[in-house]
This record gives structure tokens, sequence and C-alpha cells, in this order.
């Protein structure tokens, strides 16, 4: 009995979170205003001398985490080139 009562309390809990989660998404296809949005498209042409946003978010504002990101396919690649290698062994 102890133990049903304890599945229905995680149960409810799950389920609570989850629709508290979902009911917070915005509708498919509208995208989520952010302020930031508005920065990078009124200043990252003075601020960067980049004509593409895109690029200009990329690598100068977000250089770090794109360094990060390529640090983290690089061990990636390297793992799979590990494991998967041809060993001289018999």
């Amino acid at each position: 009995m102890k133990r049903q009562v304890l599945f229905l309390v995680a149960l409810i809990i799950v389920v609570g979170t989850l629709w508290g989660g979902l009911s917070r998404i915005h509708q498919f296809g509208d995208p989520g205003a952010a302020p930031m949005d508005d920065y990078y498209l009124h200043n990252a042409q003075a601020e960067r001398s980049a004509n593409n946003i895109v690029t200009s978010i990329v690598f100068d504002y977000r250089g770090f985490d794109t360094l990060g990101e390529a640090a983290v396919l690089f061990t990636a690649v390297c793992s799979v080139l590990v494991v998967f290698r041809k060993g001289g062994h018999n």
C-alpha cells in the first residue's frame, strides 16, 4: 500500500511538472522575442564591422562558446578514431 501511494505521489509530481512546463511553451512557428535579438540587430554592424549578423554572433559575440563546441567535436572524433582503429594485436 505504501509503495502505491509513493508511486501515485511521484506520478502526480511528474505530470504536474510536465503540464506546467508545456503550458509555458510558445506556439510552434512563433519565435519568442528576446531583448538580445534587438541588440544584435541594431549593434552588430557598428560594433563588429561585419555585414553578416549571424557570422558576427557566432564568431565575435559567442566566440568562446563556438571554441568549446569545436573542442567537443574534436574530442568526439578522436574518441571514435581510437575506438575503431585497426590494432596490430591478433
